[in-house]
């Protein structure tokens, strides 16, 4: 019979994985559980409710993961992008839908609309993810943004052709073209309110009049 002591020292010895890859390949530990915790909870909440916890996110490379741990990363970073875009878009439309019939009101709703994009962006630009991916990503995010502004005139277009006023519609479509969506917050565009139904930015750290997550009435597509 071996010794117990003998035993264990024939033992091949376990091969090393870097320290990260063992931390992320079960889902625990890490900068993994630190951005999977914080993409989570910013889906839900935005960020308004995250800020501290986004200042501390650790940096994340590739190279120190086993690709399927980085694909399931990437894969929670554009859902979480994704999700916010939808519950802005809802929130929009609900507030363009309530300013049917005033145009300052919503112009007034695209300005303010913006703080919840730059949320996104912000999350999208952040310092701690590879230059690749945060290229990929602001990329994601602007063809979302430019897609919703023209869902929203071509809503307008099928309108007309299904009977609504098209004096209206085309004050509608002014008052879209005078505030994109694609204007950052306090670009041009985002000028004091005109006859034409430009509407003045919100003040700083101002956003939404009410919470841009809450279920809207109509629904918005945006991919």
């Amino acid at each position: 019979m071996v010794p117990a002591a003998a035993r264990r020292a024939a033992r091949p010895a376990s091969r090393r994985e870097p320290e990260g890859t063992l931390n992320t390949l079960w889902g625990h530990g890490g900068a993994y559980q630190t951005w999977t915790e914080y993409l989570t909870r910013w889906a839900e909440e935005g960020g308004a409710g995250t800020a501290a916890a986004a200042a501390r996110l650790p940096r994340l490379r590739p190279e120190d993961y086993h690709h399927d741990t980085w694909v399931r990363l990437v894969n929670q970073l554009t859902g979480a992008v994704g999700h916010r875009l939808q519950a802005w878009a809802d929130s929009l439309t609900a507030a363009l839908a309530e300013a049917a019939a005033d145009e300052f009101a919503a112009g007034r709703a695209l300005v303010q609309s913006r703080t919840g994009l730059d949320t996104v962006r912000a999350l999208a630009s952040h310092p701690s993810l590879p230059e690749d991916l945060r290229t990929q990503l602001r990329t994601l995010v602007d063809g979302q943004i430019e897609n919703l502004q023209r869902q929203l005139e071509d809503q307008l277009t099928r309108a007309v052709r299904g009977g609504a006023d098209p004096t209206w519609a085309e004050e509608r479509r002014r008052t879209l073209r005078d505030n994109p969506l694609t204007t950052v917050a306090g670009a041009a565009g985002a000028a004091g309110a005109t006859g034409s139904g430009k509407a003045a930015p919100p003040a700083p750290g101002g956003g939404w009049s009410y919470d841009p997550a809450a279920p809207a009435r109509r629904r918005v597509i945006t991919d």
